[in-house]
């Protein structure tokens, strides 16, 4: 059985759609979903689906080893930031080599880094009149946005999207994406 533990910041909708895709699978479970957010959304999503969830703060993930014991004893194949604000500590990642991957809602190299989540990324590519968005699903370093990239779907930007149609897009093709690469990746590596 792979394991998979979540890291998200607010509502948990990429995170309950993860759950719910491996709920079906006897091959792959969530076992855990780990939060910066004592006030997250995704914390009354994983009580709903009755999945281990927990609340961190600054010092349990970057001044102590208290978050990396919690990854050793839950023994993840595959760690999953979705919707995750914080920058990942080298601790972690040096802890879980090519373990740790994220969504973002862009077509990296383009709109990654410090601030570029969300809202800010929609309305980046209004501003500058891109044609086309997308999502990119890629490993995690020490970078922001930097790591390797494992998958990207492109989709239009109309003249008449707005910032708020642009976030449904994108919404779609994580829903419809995530699981299916996150499960590719896992079963590969059988």
């Amino acid at each position: 059985m792979k394991r998979i533990v979540i890291f998200a910041s607010g509502s948990g909708s990429n995170a309950e759609n993860l759950i719910n895709f491996f709920q079906k699978r006897d091959n792959v479970s969530v076992v855990q979903v780990l939060t910066n957010n004592p006030h997250a959304k995704v914390l009354d999503r994983c009580k709903r689906l009755k999945i281990s969830a927990l609340s961190f703060n600054k010092i349990a993930f970057t001044a102590t080893e208290d978050v990396l014991n919690i990854l050793k004893s839950s023994k993840p194949d595959l760690i999953i930031l979705a919707g995750f604000l914080w920058k990942f500590p080298e601790l972690i990642l040096k802890n879980f080599p090519n373990k740790v991957i994220n969504v973002h809602p862009a077509l990296l190299p383009k709109y990654g880094g410090k601030g570029m989540y969300g809202m800010h990324v929609h309305e980046a590519i209004i501003k500058n009149k891109e044609t086309e968005t997308g999502i990119t699903i890629h490993y995690v370093n020490e970078h922001y946005d930097e790591g390797g990239i494992i998958f990207q779907e492109k989709c239009k930007v109309l003249a008449t999207d707005s910032a708020k149609d642009l976030a449904e897009k994108i919404h779609l093709l994580e829903m419809k994406h995530f699981p299916l690469v996150v499960e590719k990746l896992l079963t590969s590596k059988e």
